[in-house]
């Protein structure tokens, strides 16, 4: 796939300084790049790469001004990093052309399949499935019984959606993601051993929702676990039932949130985040790395540190933390002197 200059300007309404010919056909890091390829610019750090960059074409913002001569041409756009990304999901349409249903695929009779939809080899469609249209199921696929899958849906191979779960418009699945499997819900006995309580209800995932690759998404015990509009799950997160995540949070990988918490909008967790059931984190909570959170957090709150604590709180607190050796040897020296005197007084 080929773009000129002239084109890539067009689609991204910037201005073209240099040839407007000049063809590529794949991208490289402005560090380490080729003839033939895009390049961007936007952190002012790596300014200094672009005067030996080999890149044929150099997406620069507006703002930027030349210290010598640049042998790339350049097109200069407001923001050179969403403009890669608009360029980036142009390219990734071109490569989602597939279309058609492949053999050895089984779709139930009683699937509603909507137009131009993609359903790959081995995959597996169930009874009373509604699927929008434009949806992109890659092959080994599962779709169990009664989901419903909104338009311009993509699942890629190996994700499995268990019965009865709603796929929203615009969403995206990665490999190996699991929605719908059973909350982890066990009633002890007088025995010792555990009854499994029944997991009836579903997950809701709704609009331009990503799910990372081997991600999972519990379904509830009753009603649904809810992933609102624009949330973006990263690899390997653990959502359990009857959770409830805002719209527009992101969350990073091997972050655990447990039952029947509710996440607001605009969050952002850092990985390996964990979570306890049924607490309430209100709206544009940041939360740091590995931060382990025990109770519930008011809105626009920063914690970092296990147990979490407020970023400020956390900051002062480090300076004590690290020297707590030397403190620990201070306290011990002064315990020796105590005790001298106190000996010194006995003897007197």
């Amino acid at each position: 796939m080929e773009f000129s200059a002239q084109q890539i300007a067009d689609f991204l309404h910037g201005e073209i300084i240099g040839d407007r010919d000049v063809k590529v056909n794949n991208l490289s890091k402005i560090d380490d790049s080729i003839p033939g390829t895009l390049s961007f610019l936007s952190n002012p750090k790596y300014s200094h790469f672009i005067y030996d960059c080999k890149a044929s074409i150099i997406l620069v913002n507006t703002d930027f001004v030349p210290e010598k001569p640049i042998s790339a041409t350049l097109i200069k756009v407001e923001n050179a990093y969403q403009s890669l990304a608009s360029l980036l999901q142009l390219v990734d349409s071109f490569k989602k052309n597939k279309s058609g249903i492949e053999p050895l695929s089984y779709v139930s009779a009683s699937a509603e399949i909507g137009a131009d939809p993609y359903i790959g080899a081995f995959s597996y469609i169930g009874d009373n499935v509604k699927m929008g249209k434009s949806v992109k199921i890659y092959p080994q696929s599962y779709i169990g019984d009664n989901v419903k899958i909104g338009d311009d849906v993509t699942i890629y191979a190996g994700a499995k959606i268990y019965a009865d779960c709603v796929i929203s418009d615009r969403c995206v699945i990665h490999s190996g993601a699991v929605i719908g499997a059973d909350g982890f819900g066990f009633a002890p006995t007088e025995d010792g051993s555990y009854n499994k309580i029944p997991q009836i209800g579903n997950v809701v995932l709704e609009s331009d929702v990503e799910i990372g690759a081997n991600t999972t998404v519990d379904r509830a015990t009753m009603g649904s676990t809810i992933i609102h509009k624009g949330v973006k799950l990263d690899n390997l997160i653990q959502i359990a039932h009857n959770v409830e995540v805002g719209s527009n949070t992101v969350i990073a990988a091997q972050t655990g949130i447990a039952g029947s918490t509710k996440i607001g909008p605009n969050c952002m967790f850092g990985g390996q985040v964990g979570i306890p059931g049924h607490l309430h984190i209100e709206k544009g909570v940041k939360i740091s790395a590995q931060a382990g959170i025990t109770g519930n957090v008011k809105e626009n709150s920063v914690l970092l540190g296990s147990p979490a604590m407020p970023h400020m709180q956390f900051s002062k607190s480090y300076v004590y933390f690290k020297k707590l050796p030397e403190l620990a040897n201070t306290i011990n020296n002064l315990q020796k002197e105590i005790e001298q005197l106190r000996n010194q007084i006995k003897a007197d």
